[in-house]
């Protein structure tokens, strides 16, 4: 078997409870350090900055940045879910340097990756390759995932989830989650509450890559009479609750079409959408993650290729009604039927003071605004993404009013975000009203 060695800035995943405690606890050492650091140097020049100044600098904001990178799994992924779906409300130091969670972590080393392997597939595991390339193509919070090709000749990528993920889940959440507050780098007044209990069920969800694989063969399905799409199909003798082996799908990076004639941008876009609203309506089951990662392009068949199925969520029945009428409302510009809608989905808790009310449909009403518009919404000339990040900072200030929606919206809003968010970086222009219509 041909080998291919592991990268050079590997970093060994630490599996054990107390290792992984262990570096939360030189994490809060290193940002009390730091604040000290730079409280007497601030003091040396003649200023008296206050404790949050000292907290929220660039260097503590790295610390805890860099050490949940580290860690992975449950760490990595608390940071991911708070700088997106409260990225409004963050202090942008934090925000900004949180935000580069959702990028790449780094891969474990050989020696780790090899236990795994043996772990799952047994000694010997090499004889069912040809090659096995130990240099990971790609490394996120979960696993990495190595390429390689089997003996029968299947070309292969294969996804290889971090020692000690699924067992420190919880005791991970929970121990960012009191690393955060009392570090202060989060508003006192942010209830994340529902967050970190929606980070561990998801966390357990996508940990279990045989589920993955279900999904995966479930979306191929559903999507067999769509040509325009494309997915790897898992390989069940190579597949374990631990490593997930599919076929090796080749394409570009869908970010990469920028430099693509304009009709197609606006095609590559519409599928993007027109698909989501078939998940929304038609499977009631959607993949949440908006990661610009899971999507590739296949430049000689033109098609799309969908990858990452881990964050899958089924859609009970009466959430995905409230949105038909919340999208319904939103087209038809009824005020009335998007508010009993989104009291409906469960946006509203009783007493809501009036104000508070239009400023969420205000909110709403900017996230429905490609799907009101008549004809092609140009995301590339739209102002959408500041108004609604002012909209939703201005509704974070008011802290009576703060409350957290069902996980299931939250999911989806972030992931219709993360569509208007790549349909703009490609300049997209398309008519999303007329995708929607035929599903209300």
């Amino acid at each position: 078997m041909s080998l291919m060695a592991a990268p050079a800035k590997a970093s060994t995943v630490p599996s054990g409870r107390w290792s992984r405690l262990a570096r939360l606890g030189s994490l809060a050492t290193g940002v009390a350090g730091g604040m000290l650091a730079e409280g007497a140097r601030q003091f040396a020049q003649g200023k008296r900055p206050s404790v949050s100044d000292l907290l929220l600098t660039p260097a503590n904001a790295r610390r805890v940045a860099d050490q949940l990178a580290q860690l992975r799994g449950a760490a990595m992924k608390v940071g991911q879910l708070i700088s997106m779906d409260a990225g409004d409300v963050l202090p942008p130091e934090l925000a900004d340097i949180l935000a580069r969670l959702r990028a790449d972590a780094s891969p474990m080393p050989m020696s780790q990756l090899v236990a795994v392997l043996e772990a799952n597939w047994g000694a010997g595991w090499d004889r069912h390759f040809q090659q096995f390339s130990f240099t990971s193509v790609a490394a996120a919070s979960i696993g990495q995932v190595h390429l390689a090709q089997t003996r029968d000749g299947r070309r292969l990528a294969i996804k290889v989830q971090y020692p000690g993920v699924r067992q420190s889940i919880n005791s991970d959440v929970d121990n960012v989650a009191t690393l955060l507050r009392m570090s202060g780098l989060l508003p006192k007044t942010l209830n994340i509450a529902p967050l970190l209990d929606e980070a561990k069920r998801q966390l357990h969800d996508e940990a279990d890559y045989l589920r993955e694989g279900e999904w995966l063969r479930r979306y191929g399905d559903l999507l067999a009479d769509t040509p325009e799409f494309a997915l790897p199909v898992m390989q069940a003798d190579l597949t374990t609750a631990n490593v997930l082996a599919m076929t090796c799908m080749n394409g570009i990076p869908v970010e990469s079409l920028i430099l693509a004639p304009q009709a197609e941008r606006d095609r590559v876009a519409g599928l993007l959408i027109a698909l989501l609203f078939r998940e929304i309506f038609e499977f009631q089951l959607i993949q949440t993650d908006p990661n610009f990662a899971n999507y590739r392009y296949n430049t000689s068949t033109r098609q799309l290729i969908l990858l990452d199925f881990g964050a899958t969520r089924a859609y009970p029945k009466a959430i995905v009604d409230g949105y038909r009428q919340l999208m319904g409302g939103a087209i038809a510009g009824n005020r009335q039927a998007m508010s009993d809608a989104a009291e409906g989905i469960g946006y509203f808790q009783g007493g809501i003071q009036e104000k508070h009310r239009e400023m969420v449909l205000d909110l709403f009403a900017y996230a429905c605004e490609p799907l009101h518009h008549q004809g092609e919404y140009d995301f590339g000339q739209s102002t959408l993404a500041a108004r609604i990040r002012d909209a939703g900072m201005a509704l974070g200030r008011e802290k009576e009013f703060w409350h957290t929606p069902p996980a299931d919206a939250l999911f989806l809003h972030r992931k219709l975000g993360g569509l208007y968010l790549l349909a703009a970086k490609l300049k997209a222009r398309v008519n999303v009203q007329a995708l929607v219509r035929g599903f209300l």
